[in-house]
């Protein structure tokens, strides 16, 4: 049998992430599909567009780093329910924008103590310095998405 490479699955920081991301949306996501029959990608649509108001579709996507047919099918469903407004823009009569209506100010209200309360009982077993260091680690790995992503096209090239 050939040798081939290892890769420890358990270990390899991007699977880890990926799969604590999953559980952790996963949990939340029965509690907004239960109470509001909401996907994942519209609470994260409404939570977008309830801190920053006035965004595009495309600009929801950029700042979710999620899908842009994905946020698209999204805005439809939550306009269909009533839950967005769609503009033009004030500026470039071509751009529209989104805003939240009062039902979905209304389920944004409901859920931002539950997620925060989630957040908080998952963040409970770290100390305040844990926290930040975490928030700090966070940051900087974000930040360096870039600089890893080049690693990866550099492979292709």
């Amino acid at each position: 049998m050939p040798d081939h490479q290892v890769l420890e699955l358990e270990r390899f920081l991007p699977y880890r992430l990926s799969v604590l991301s999953n559980r952790l949306s996963q949990a939340i996501a029965r509690n907004y599909e239960s109470r509001f029959q909401l996907s994942i990608t519209e609470w994260r649509v409404l939570a977008v567009l309830g801190r920053y108001p006035g965004l595009s579709a495309s600009e929801v996507a950029e700042r979710t780093a999620m899908d842009k047919v994905a946020v698209s099918r999204a805005v439809n469903r939550l306009l269909d329910a009533g839950r967005l407004r769609r503009e033009t823009h004030e500026d470039d009569r071509r751009r529209s924008v989104l805003a939240l209506t009062e039902a979905g100010y209304a389920i944004f209200d409901a859920i931002v103590p539950v997620a925060l309360a989630y957040e908080r009982a998952l963040l409970s077993s770290l100390d305040a310095e844990e926290r930040a260091v975490l928030d700090r680690l966070l940051d900087k790995l974000a930040g360096n998405g870039a600089q890893a992503e080049g690693v990866l096209l550099a492979a292709e090239g």
